[in-house]
């Protein structure tokens, strides 16, 4: 039983890795599928897409309270679980951009990659220096945000495989809803990024 906060982390991996995969494919991104996919299966594609990273996002939180409650924190589970987040985080960035222009998303969804990219550079050569950059509250509360954001970006994007209606005076304030929250989750994600650098900064300058 123990061995399930690693399980969970490792199927958020998996969600993730076919998540991507199945919005590429509805986007007309993979060679010989894309050509023979009907609306349809693009819909039901962007529908799976949706649903495997919701289940994917609630994982996140699953397994780090498992492995707490368990006694079953490990090392493993400690190197699975941020690059399970990473992962997560950009392969719904990438599959979301997949889906169509969406200028007002383009900033923020690069901002965040810089970000991730940046942080786990940081880690990788702070790890080398023997410096450890502890995960924050507001780090933790920055996954929750880009996630939630990303969720209803998703499904704004895939509007038309819900059946959701066509209709402007609800798919406008769901539309900017979702950017506004993922403008915050991008201001939270560099603020962070920048406490991460100045705390590898300063533990650099006394080793």
């Amino acid at each position: 039983m123990k061995s399930l906060p690693n399980i969970l982390t490792s199927m958020r991996l998996v969600l993730a890795l076919f998540m991507f995969v199945a919005l590429a494919a509805a986007a007309g991104a993979v060679p010989g599928l894309s050509n023979h996919l009907t609306p349809e299966m693009q819909f039901a594609l962007e529908r799976w897409a949706v649903y495997a990273f919701v289940i994917a996002a609630v994982t996140d939180f699953f397994d780090g309270w498992l492995a707490r409650k368990m006694d079953a924190v490990s090392i493993w589970g400690a190197i699975l679980d941020p690059i399970g987040d990473k992962v997560l985080v950009c392969g719904a960035v990438l599959g979301l951009m997949s889906l169509g222009p969406q200028p007002l998303v383009l900033l923020p969804a690069g901002l965040i990659l810089f970000r991730e990219f940046t942080v786990s550079a940081l880690r990788e050569v702070g790890a080398g220096k023997g410096v450890k950059l502890p995960v924050t509250l507001l780090a933790k509360w920055k996954t929750t945000l880009q996630l939630t954001a990303l969720a209803l970006e998703l499904v704004v994007a895939a509007w038309g495989a819900f059946g959701l209606p066509d209709d402007p005076a609800i798919k406008n304030p769901a539309t900017y809803g979702a950017h506004g929250l993922f403008w915050i989750a991008t201001i939270v994600t560099l603020i962070t990024g920048a406490q991460y650098w100045e705390q590898t900064r300063k533990a650099l300058q006394t080793t």
